[in-house]
């Protein structure tokens, strides 16, 4: 599990122009037409650039801060702490302790201070805020927080104004050419012809100047507002907070310090905070200190990072320093704006400008010559080659308007801007239809993609679940609305033993909201297995106050299980394991019988369960096992979880059911020539059913589990991977690998679609990322860029 977790993913070849090749030929073009408005919405590179060298640099100031910080732990535990003096405003407004104080523990992972404030504990009810209940939801109190400690949001630049658009405009060559041969044309023509006659000339060429700053002005000023607010859609993440006692969802953005966050597997950590309480907590801090390797978060460690991402486990955090004060905003201000990156064509169209530019300007060149030429061979005939007048100057300066008007019209400056717009403009489009496009270049390579490679859970399906089948003390049953049957059928035993596992062995909670109703929060399959448990009568808050969780070991798409251990109300210890039903029934060597009795794992009961495995999924169900192990041994919050040894309870089949359409897109698909294909951690026969309900699986295509998929050799994997149409029970890794086999051995353009985080790596490698946002992690959504 740690090597997976410490595998890059990111060292794919970047498949855009590098930037050497983009300098290169915007230096070329630099004399014709003004760069500067030109690429104004394509990649700064200068900015790009330094941006990435503060970046290094603050980087590596930052890792060895963190460095220096845990390597001094063990001298500080003795010193002596300073006086910390309350600031008079902080204590008015009803806080004991100030911005200042809150992230200079943070980050600096003062232990010292921490102590000092009587740990988080402390520190919570310096912020008037609780563990459990979060801060209060009064408006003034609220008020008076953003005003003591800022809001969740950072520094933005000042959007410039219409008048800055119509100064970068004039910068362009060509007008400056323009502008002073309209002012040659004036004064040459009012000293020969006199006024107004003699402006005509001139004063049209201002006209048409004006009107061309003007006109590309506004049209640089209205794409600037629409990449705003383009950017504010995209930058709208929701999180779990509890708050005045009721946990909900929120925007990052309403975050406060003492608002209490509830952070599971691919969320990014939205502020800067303290550990309350969790389970088996890594966090990717590379993207502040450039380290790889994943650190881990606990009551010792107990410093979170705003920027930082969740690479497994989940916990509770005490939200300490926001906005600009997090050391996430402070590395921001730092930076300038890199800009956005050129899409390919783009890229292929300001070349094709900018070479028939270079030849316009050969052609002008020689035309203005001959012109001249022509002129000067006629005086040269004439005999009075020095007898130069107001006429000659005129036409001399046609001549050179001639010229001009064949480099303005020879240069198609319009190409790259048209793109930008129209791309910017599907973009709004796609918009009105849930569909966020994070960069301009995936509207272009959409349109180029000739393979899908679909996750099956949220994507091809509704992620509405409900448990629809059980076979519990192997007995097979329906689940109707009316559970009062099963529970009459089953021992009063195994139903508390049903209850207990479902109600501690979760990554989702139950609430009540402020209706007063019960509201699930978690993943659907939590949901769907949570009201389950509900409907056979549980409590969910009364069963987690009887139990002690001593330690959980979430979900991990590579594992495909997880794992709880509790301390029962009568001193004895028990683990319970949840996951995909093969690999927990594996690890399982015993059963419960019809009678609730435990009995030996025998072959007759292991095909009874295997057999009503392939049923439910052929069936379409997503299935789970549920197993438990009674630990005679003792067990602490260090030692790992069992992996073998357990009990099986039964097996639970879930109904996800196919989104409308999706049948039909498939079709549509296959006409257009794009081969979808199916990539699910699920069950290979649940997979293939529906890979058949969609029409994506057909009679000359494969079937294929990941561990399968994996153990063949290149030769082997090379003949078969254009063959395969499903891949079951297949791991992060594995979708990676065929993506790009797909990409760079068939020369495949891919498109991979995903709401997890376990499809961020297949993301990453494919050409263009389909993250499902309303269900989607912030790390798959993160890989939306195209490469």
């Amino acid at each position: 599990m740690e090597n997976y977790l410490q595998e890059n993913f990111g060292g794919v070849k970047s498949k855009n122009s590098s930037e050497e090749a983009l300098r290169r030929w915007r230096d070329v073009c630099g004399f014709v037409k003004n760069p500067k408005r030109r690429f104004r919405f394509t990649a700064n590179l200068d900015k790009r650039g330094e941006a990435a060298a503060m970046r290094r640099t603050n980087q590596e100031k930052l890792r060895v801060a963190v460095l220096v910080s845990k390597a001094a732990f063990q001298f500080i535990q003795g010193a002596k702490p300073s006086d910390y003096k309350v600031p008079e405003e902080v204590k008015d407004a009803g806080f004991q302790i100030c911005g200042d104080e809150l992230g200079s523990i943070v980050e600096g992972h003062d232990v010292k201070k921490l102590k000092y404030h009587g740990k988080i504990d402390g520190i919570a009810e310096k912020l008037s805020t609780s563990a459990t209940e979060g801060i209060s939801n009064d408006a003034d109190l609220l008020d008076k927080r953003q005003q003591i400690y800022g809001i969740n949001k950072f520094t933005e630049s000042q959007a410039k104004s219409f008048w800055v658009f119509v100064w970068e405009a004039l910068q362009d060559m060509t007008l400056m050419i323009l502008g002073v041969c309209a002012l040659v044309s004036l004064i040459v023509g009012i000293a020969t012809e006199g006024w107004p006659k003699g402006a005509h000339d001139g004063l049209g060429i201002v006209a048409s100047i004006l009107l061309v700053v003007f006109v590309t002005a506004t049209s640089d000023y209205r794409q600037s507002l629409q990449f705003k607010d383009l950017d504010k859609e995209k930058k709208k993440i929701s999180i779990q907070v509890t708050r005045n006692g009721y946990r909900q969802k929120m925007s990052i953005y309403e975050l406060l310090p003492g608002d209490i966050v509830h952070l599971a597997i691919g969320d990014q950590v939205p502020a800067d905070g303290l550990f309350v309480s969790g389970f088996s907590l890594l966090i990717d801090e590379s993207s502040l200190t450039g380290e790889s390797e994943p650190v881990v978060v606990n009551t010792e460690n107990p410093f979170l990072l705003s920027g930082t991402k969740v690479q497994d486990g989940s916990c509770k955090m005490l939200v300490t320093t926001v906005g600009m004060r997090t050391q996430w905003g402070k590395l921001m201000a730092t930076l300038s704006e890199g800009g956005d990156d050129e899409t390919p064509l783009q890229v292929k169209l300001n070349g094709v400008a900018t070479i028939i530019g270079k030849i316009g300007l050969f052609f002008a060149i020689v035309t203005f010559a001959v012109l001249v030429q022509g002129l000067v061979s006629l005086k040269l005939q004439q005999e009075n080659f020095w007898n130069w007048n107001g006429d000659d100057a005129l036409e001399m300066l046609e001549y050179f308007a001639i010229a001009v008007t064949i480099v303005v019209v020879a240069v198609p400056e319009g190409l790259p801007l048209a793109v930008t717009l129209s791309l910017a403009f599907a973009m709004k489009k796609m918009m009105n239809d849930k569909a966020l496009v994070r960069n301009l270049a995936a509207c272009e390579t959409m349109g180029s993609a000739t393979t899908i490679c679909s996750d099956k859970t949220g994507t091809l399906t509704t992620n509405h679940m409900t448990v629809v089948k059980t076979c519990i003390c192997m007995k097979s049953k329906e689940v109707s609305n009316k559970t009062s049957s099963l529970c009459s059928e089953l021992p009063e035993s195994v139903v508390k033993l049903l209850q207990q596992s479902i109600f501690n062995n979760t990554g989702g909670e139950v609430v009540v909201n402020k209706q007063g109703k019960h509201e699930i929060l978690g993943t659907p399959t939590e949901t769907a297995i949570l009201e389950f448990g509900l409907s056979l009568g549980g409590d969910f808050q009364g069963e987690r106050q009887a139990c002690k969780l001593v330690k959980v070991e979430p979900f991990n798409s590579t594992k495909k299980r997880m794992g709880a251990v509790v301390e029962l109300p009568s001193g004895g210890l028990r683990a319970h394991c949840k996951g995909a039903s093969e690999i927990v029934l594996a690890a399982c060597d015993k059963v419960l019988n019809s009678n609730g009795e435990v009995v030996p794992l025998d072959e007759e009961s292991t095909n009874h369960l295997t057999n009503t495995i392939n049923q439910f999924a052929n069936e379409a169900l997503r299935t789970l096992c549920l197993a438990y192990m009674e630990l005679e041994n003792g067990f602490s919050a260090e030692d790992t979880i069992p992996v073998t040894g357990y009990t099986c309870i039964g097996v639970v089949g879930i109904k996800d059911p196919v989104r409308p359409g999706v049948k039909e897109s498939v079709a549509l698909c296959r006409s257009a020539g794009i081969t979808v294909r199916m990539v699910t951690g699920d069950n290979i026969n649940t997979a293939k059913a529906i890979a058949r309900e969609c029409g994506i699986l057909t009679d000359d295509g494969i079937a294929i589990e990941g561990p399968e998929f994996r153990e063949k050799s290149l030769e082997e994997l090379l003949e078969l991977i254009p063959k395969i149409q499903v891949m079951a029970r297949s791991s992060p890794l594995d979708k990676h690998t065929l993506v790009r086999h797909l990409r760079t051995t068939f020369g495949e353009v891919v498109a991979v679609t995903g709401d997890g985080t376990n499809d961020a790596p297949a993301l990453h490698e494919a050409d263009i990322g389909l993250a499902m946002g309303i269900a989607g992690t912030e790390v798959s959504l993160k890989y939306l860029k195209p490469k």
